[in-house]
C-alpha cells in the first residue's frame, strides 16, 4: 500500500534535527508464545518506562539522544554499561517521559525517578552470571536512584499468567522473561521476551488521511510504515486534541493490537502513544 499525494499535504511538518550518537546496541524482546520452556527462564516486571542505557559515564535513549540527568542522579555509578529503565512508577509514563525528555534537568521532578537495571550488556557471560554481576555491582554504587529488578523463577503457564493477571491488575504493564543461558546479542529473539495482556508495536508516521464528518479539518487516521516496510492506516484510539494536532512526520508512535490479518496488518490497532525518545 503506498500513500497517496493528499495523504502527505494535510498536515505538513517539520522535525527538528538534534545531533546525536549512533543508537546504542540494545536486547530486543519478542512476544511470548506458548512453545517456550519457562524452566530457562526468570521473570520480572515488565516496567513502563523509559529504555534507556547508562555508557558508565552518561545515559542515553536507545536511539542514542543524551538524557540530561542532574549530576547527582549517576553520582557513584558503576563505570560499567547498564540496561535498564527509567520509571516513576506504575501508569507514570507520562510523568517520567516529561522528566527525561527536558534538556535542562528538574532536580525536584528527578528525585522521583529511579533507574530499573536489569543487565550488563558489556559483560560476555550468560544471563544467570550477569545478574550476580549486577547484584555486586548496584551493592557498591549505593545510590538510592539505581535499582536492580526482581528476577523470579516461574514453573508452568498457569503460575505465569496467574502472575501476570495479579501485576496488571495493580496497574503493571506485564512481564518480561529473560533466558538464562543467553548471551547478550543486540537483536529481536526469543533471550528476552514480552507477556502483556494485548499486543503492541511501533511504527513511523509517513502521512495522514483526512478527517471526514465530526473530524473534518482534522486528522482522520495515520498512514504507518513498520520497520519491516509493511504500510497500513490507524485510525483508532486518538483524541480530538490529538487529531487536531497529530504527531509529526517521521515520528514513531506505539500502537496496540489483537492478531494480524492474511497480510500481516495487525487487526483492531488502536493508537497508545508517540514515542517520545526517539
Amino acid at each position: 500500500m503506498r500513500a497517496t499525494a493528499a495523504c502527505f499535504l494535510l498536515f505538513p511538518a517539520t522535525i527538528s534535527v538534534t545531533a546525536f550518537a549512533e543508537p546504542p546496541s540494545l536486547l530486543l524482546a519478542s512476544n511470548y508464545h506458548a512453545e517456550v520452556d519457562l524452566s530457562r527462564y526468570r521473570m520480572s516486571e515488565k516496567y513502563d518506562g523509559i529504555r534507556a542505557l547508562w555508557t558508565g559515564e552518561q545515559l542515553v535513549t536507545r536511539s542514542g539522544h543524551r538524557i540530561a540527568a542532574p549530576e547527582w542522579f549517576t553520582a557513584n555509578w558503576p563505570a560499567t554499561p547498564l540496561d535498564g529503565e527509567l520509571w516513576i512508577g506504575r501508569g507514570k509514563f507520562e510523568q517520567v517521559s516529561s522528566v527525561v525528555r527536558d534538556a535542562i534537568p528538574d532536580g525536584d521532578a528527578w528525585q522521583q525517578v529511579k533507574f530499573m537495571v536489569f543487565d550488563l550488556p558489556s559483560h560476555s557471560g550468560p544471563f544467570a552470571e550477569r545478574l550476580a554481576m549486577l547484584a555486586a555491582l548496584l551493592s557498591n554504587a549505593q545510590s538510592t536512584h539505581l535499582q536492580r529488578v526482581e528476577q523470579i523463577a516461574v514453573a508452568t503457564q498457569a503460575e505465569l499468567f496467574a502472575r501476570l493477571d495479579q501485576l496488571v491488575s495493580g496497574g503493571a504493564e506485564g512481564l518480561m522473561l529473560h533466558r538464562m543461558d543467553s548471551y547478550y546479542h543486540a537483536q529481536r529473539n526469543d533471550d528476552l521476551l514480552k507477556l502483556k495482556p494485548h499486543q503492541d508495536e511501533e511504527a513511523r508516521v509517513v502521512g495522514y488521511l483526512p478527517g471526514k464528518g465530526k473530524y473534518e479539518g482534522m486528522m482522520g487516521a495515520l498512514h504507518l510504515m513498520r520497520a519491516d516496510g509493511l504500510e497500513f492506516h490507524l485510525g483508532t484510539g486518538f483524541t480530538d486534541e490529538q487529531r487536531r494536532h497529530p504527531p509529526q512526520i517521521g515520528e514513531w508512535v506505539t500502537y496496540t493490537f489483537h492478531g494480524v490479518t492474511a497480510r500481516g496488518v495487525p487487526r483492531f490497532a488502536r493508537f497508545l502513544r508517540v514515542r517520545h525518545e526517539t
